[in-house]
């Protein structure tokens, strides 16, 4: 049986008259890349968010590696996060900081006792594993937009997450650059054995990135499966129109 390292069930989330999420069940399998389809103000981001314990549900249970998110104190709750990776749409690399510094950041405040020697290791390795150890002195605004984004998930795995949240992956970037974006995703996933939540309106990105794809409409999944399934036999109208609007063939 395929463990699970998130299950949501019956996820409820309102800001005032507005239901965002109504009643949400998902999970997340070890070693998955599951794909969060959705247009804007869907209620993705509010999905994450409430993962990472940055807002608290209405109603249901948020589940992430054998611990109900709501329920964690503080000291809980940091701990919980130094296992979840965030790669944020805007790559969040500090502007003032080299590259090397940037990775430095994350490993120097969270593991003690490190040398410096470890330190630069892991930063080289990753610098590597991402493509560009020529960077490594750089500073950010020196960068292309894919190599900030390469960057941004190179700093994300500095502490070794079990799991990873992608948002937004290829947003801004031009079609060359999506596809090494896409590329590397799987890369990470094969080379570190984490489990993914990407959540993207990009569904060239969705089809070569994830396992499977729940698709967010009206703050409820219309539609989950593989990419097949899911567009092939969509019973909502909604879910076959953002193929129509939103698919390139790659």
């Amino acid at each position: 049986m395929r463990e699970k390292v998130v299950e949501i069930r019956g996820l409820e989330k309102s800001f005032g008259d507005l239901d965002v999420l109504k009643g949400v069940d998902l999970d997340l399998y070890r070693g998955e890349n599951l794909v969060v389809l959705g247009k804007s103000g869907s209620g993705k981001s509010v999905l994450i968010k409430i993962m990472v314990g940055l807002l608290k549900q209405d109603a249901g249970t948020m589940n992430v590696l054998g611990q109900e998110v709501s329920t964690l104190s503080p000291k809980e709750l940091n701990k919980l996060r130094l296992k979840i990776g965030f790669s944020f749409q805007n790559s969040a690399l500090y502007d003032s900081m080299t590259v090397r510094e940037n990775l430095e950041f994350p490993l120097v405040r969270n593991v003690k006792n490190l040398t410096r020697g470890e330190i630069n290791k892991r930063i080289e390795e990753l610098l590597d594993s991402v493509g560009l150890p020529q960077s490594i002195n750089q500073m950010p605004s020196e960068l292309s937009g894919g190599q900030k984004k390469r960057i941004g998930v190179a700093r994300t795995l500095i502490l070794k997450p079990e799991i990873m949240l992608y948002d937004e992956p290829t947003a801004g970037l031009d079609p060359i650059t999506c596809m090494d974006i896409n590329n590397l995703i799987l890369e990470v996933r094969e080379r570190y054995k984490t489990s993914s939540i990407v959540i993207t309106h990009d569904l060239a990105c969705a089809k070569v990135t994830g396992d499977r794809m729940a698709v967010l409409l009206d703050g409820q999944f219309k539609a989950m499966g593989t990419f097949e399934e899911v567009f092939s036999h969509a019973e909502d109208q909604r879910v076959k129109s953002f193929y129509d609007y939103n698919f390139i063939e790659s």
